[in-house]
């Protein structure tokens, strides 16, 4: 029996088969993939027409892939196979068309209609940060927009006021990338002197974040020793 989930990405497909780079079904959530100049074509079609009814927009999303798939440490087999995601190699993530690419936006849509959910993704060209915004179509997206300018660098063509929105006027670069220091480019404090607040290089240290490892731990020793004399005696289940 078809579920909903499958006959959106069904419809999907069909709809925006020029539009579209592909459509996946994982983890019961559908994935449009979609090309960047066809953006904005087909978020319109998304949001106005019947067959999707796609109304609310819930949330953009900046994303960026470097490292994506490396790590530099491992943990034990029972907490996880492939360890923290902290990549050591420059690695961006390829597209199902074959391209490499580092950043993109991701859509998170509800049908309140058709009680459905999608997410629409656009990944971006490293010359190419630039998408259409869709703040015409979706009023919400202002601010989540100027969020993914601010802390991804990602430029929305359209957008009418598009400016940082959590980081300073004066900060440098975009945080949430993957290639920004833990520490920060610059530091910012009051000078009593000068009687204002004054940038300064950073004074802390950068360090690397070690996770917790469970590890043996002889506290819990007496448990299982006690446990393998019960066998030992007879003294287990009947």
């Amino acid at each position: 029996m078809t579920t909903p989930v499958e006959e959106l990405a069904t419809r999907l497909r069909e709809r925006f088969a020029r539009q579209s780079i592909g459509c996946v079904v994982a983890i019961d959530e559908v994935t449009l993939e979609v090309r960047r100049e066809c953006l904005h074509e087909v978020c319109e079609a998304l949001c106005g027409e019947a067959a999707f009814a796609f109304a609310e927009l819930i949330d953009v999303a900046g994303i960026d892939y470097l490292e994506y798939g490396h790590a530099d440490w491992e943990t034990s087999e029972m907490v996880t196979g492939s360890g923290y995601s902290r990549g050591v190699q420059e690695h961006v993530y390829a597209d199902p068309e074959g391209e490499t690419r580092r950043l993109g936006v991701v859509y998170h849509l509800l049908s309140i209609e058709h009680n459905l959910r999608l997410r629409v993704r656009c990944l971006l060209p490293g010359d190419m940060l630039r998408v259409a915004s869709v703040v015409d179509i979706w009023s919400s997206a202002n601010w989540f927009e100027r969020e993914a300018f601010d802390l991804f660098g990602i430029l929305f063509e359209g957008h009418p006021d598009l400016r940082r929105i959590l980081t300073d006027y004066g900060f440098v670069g975009h945080p949430f990338r993957k290639d920004f220091p833990i520490s920060g480019e610059v530091e910012m404090r009051y000078d009593a002197e000068k009687r204002r607040v004054i940038y300064q290089p950073v004074s802390i240290e950068p360090r690397v974040l070690v996770p917790r490892v469970i590890r043996h731990d002889a506290r819990y020793d007496h448990g299982e020793a006690a446990a393998e004399q019960t066998e030992a005696e007879g003294g287990g289940d009947a």
